[in-house]
């Protein structure tokens, strides 16, 4: 059975806290404070509740907050942190919510989906929900519209699982993608919201040094997303092991973990269509956004984009673009050719990227869900031997 714990982190929050801490303990308890280096009295004021609070004695962030209050619930025998945060914006009495969710599906991940349709909403929070949705997606092919929401479900063993470096506002964007390349499941669950009027809010979000530590957070996790590797995943979680060396173990590989013949077709070709076109330097990123966006199969899509790497296709390329250009095969390679016509041997292989392109992309999709298509069939007959 899962044990559950609620979490609040508070910093300077105190006209607000004892509220938001009593309506928890009518729905839930044990409640943690974790007192980020509040100044203005704020813990002291819950005198007479049964929390327990956390003090980290110097304000080091909501990550850091967070994470201090992951641990002490963990230290206290809870597999479940439930975080909400102590500015009144969240309603305690959906925490049921949360609680309902986790029985049903105990190594997820769950966010709350905040109601937008309320009055007040911060344009910033519009803006910022978006922005981390659009990367979110492309970084791990999953969409979650409220990537920013503060009120959350975290099974504890995720934070054993994955390395987290953000300790501000932006781990909570940091958390949610490495969950997912770790293999955790995410799902979100509407929640109902409050914003005060703008004269009344109590906010401790800097509109650009938060922002740009969010937008740098992005940068590298793209750049991560983008490389060749597989990701560390927690014990439950299946693992690729796929390359373009072994490319009827990888096969074999996803199908065994309910990837078909269609997806892995798709994924591929496109993958080689996108890696062919000429654009140096941005061929990956490209790439990343497609796989993303039309949710196809990352891994599959990685494992084959080494095949347009110099020299052969860039090579094929250049002699398909002479041949379009000047009407003959290239079949002189010296220096002349080579070197004192670099920038010729450049526009022949944009024409040629742009012509084998499509073709190296169909034909890759046909090869790949072909063999898929063999291989599902032999396996589901085996199994059925």
């Amino acid at each position: 059975m899962p044990v559950v714990a609620v979490v609040i982190p508070v910093y300077n929050h105190g006209a607000c806290l004892r509220d938001v801490v009593e309506r928890a303990l009518r729905v839930h308890s044990p409640v943690l404070v974790v007192d980020d280096g509040s100044t203005d009295g704020g813990p002291e004021g819950l005198a007479g509740l049964p929390v327990e609070c956390v003090r980290l004695g110097e304000n080091r962030g909501k990550g850091a907050a967070l994470l201090a209050g992951a641990k002490s619930a963990a230290a206290r025998g809870a597999t479940h942190m439930i975080s909400l945060d102590a500015d009144g914006q969240h309603h305690p009495e959906d925490i049921p919510l949360f609680l309902a969710r986790i029985e049903q599906d105990p190594n997820a991940l769950i966010i709350g989906r905040r109601d937008f349709s309320v009055p007040h909403v911060p344009a910033p929070a519009r803006f910022g929900r978006a922005f981390s949705g659009f990367w979110m997606r492309a970084q791990t092919g999953i969409a979650v519209q409220d990537m920013q929401s503060g009120f959350r479900a975290y099974p504890l063993e995720l934070f054993d699982c994955v390395r987290l470096t953000e300790t501000r506002y932006s781990f909570e964007v940091e958390v949610v993608v490495r969950a997912a390349w770790a293999g955790f499941a995410l799902c979100e669950i509407p929640i109902r919201v409050y914003y005060p009027p703008r004269g009344e809010r109590i906010s401790h979000f800097r509109l650009f040094r938060d922002n740009l530590r969010i937008s740098l957070l992005n940068t590298r996790l793209t750049i991560r997303a983008l490389l060749p590797l597989p990701f560390t995943c927690y014990a439950g979680a299946s693992r690729d092991r796929l390359s373009p060396l072994r490319p009827l173990a990888s096969l074999r590989h996803l199908l065994a973990h309910n990837a078909t013949p269609a997806d892995l077709a798709r994924s591929t070709g496109l993958s080689v269509f996108v890696s062919t076109l000429p654009l140096p330097g941005l061929q990956s990123i490209l790439l990343l956004l497609c796989v993303g966006w039309f949710r196809l199969h990352r891994a599959a899509a990685v494992s084959v984009a080494p095949l347009t790497w110099p020299p052969f296709v860039p090579g094929l390329c250049v002699l398909v673009g002479y041949r379009l250009r000047q009407g003959e095969w290239l079949t002189e390679f010296s220096i002349r050719t080579l070197g004192h016509e670099a920038w010729q041997r450049v526009f022949d292989w944009a024409a040629g990227a742009l012509c084998m392109a499509p073709l190296l992309g169909l034909l890759t999709a046909c090869i790949v869900g072909s063999a898929a298509l063999g291989l599902a069939r032999t396996l589901r007959k085996r199994r059925e031997a």
